[in-house]
This record gives C-alpha cells, structure tokens and sequence, in this order.
C-alpha cells in the first residue's frame, strides 16, 4: 500500500500538551478503525506550528476522508515514490 506524508499546519501545535495530543490521537484510532484495514497511521512528528504524519493508504483520498471526519487539517498530502537513509549510501 503507498505511503503517506500529510503536513497539517496547526499554531501552537508543539505547545500541546500530552493530554491534547492523547485526546487527538483517541480521536484518529477511532476513525482509523472505522475505515480499518485501508488505512494506517505510523507515526506522527509535531513541530512548532505542524504536524507531519506517515499514513499508509490506497490514495489520497482515504487520507481526506480520514481528515475530514476528524476535522484534521490538511495542508498538504505527498506520497512518498522511495526512502534513504545513511545506509543508501554505501
């Protein structure tokens, strides 16, 4: 299944607190198990003012859907066409 970047611009997002972004991720499960087995949340990293998150899905539709029935925000959606890391490089 492709892979997913979703870049959701959210002000203040790195002053969340744990219990913020417990009730954010309770809120995301729920839908994701709704809509279970075409798509999967991996991992999410929050920076100051975004959220970046790793998604596999079978297009980026099912990632709208997500967000719209979460009423995330979506700023941008790329789906990743390959991976590096130091490893590639030897």
């Amino acid at each position: 299944m492709p892979k997913y970047i979703i870049e959701r611009e959210i002000p203040g997002a790195g002053s969340l607190t744990s219990q913020d972004l417990q009730a954010i991720s309770q809120k995301s499960c729920a839908i994701l198990n709704s809509m279970r087995p075409s798509i999967q949340w991996l991992e999410s990293y929050v920076t100051d003012d975004k959220v970046y998150c790793f998604y596999l899905a079978p297009d980026e539709a099912a990632i709208r859907m997500h967000a719209e029935q979460g009423e995330f925000p979506v700023t941008r959606v790329a789906q990743v066409r390959s991976m590096i890391d130091p490893t590639t490089a030897e």
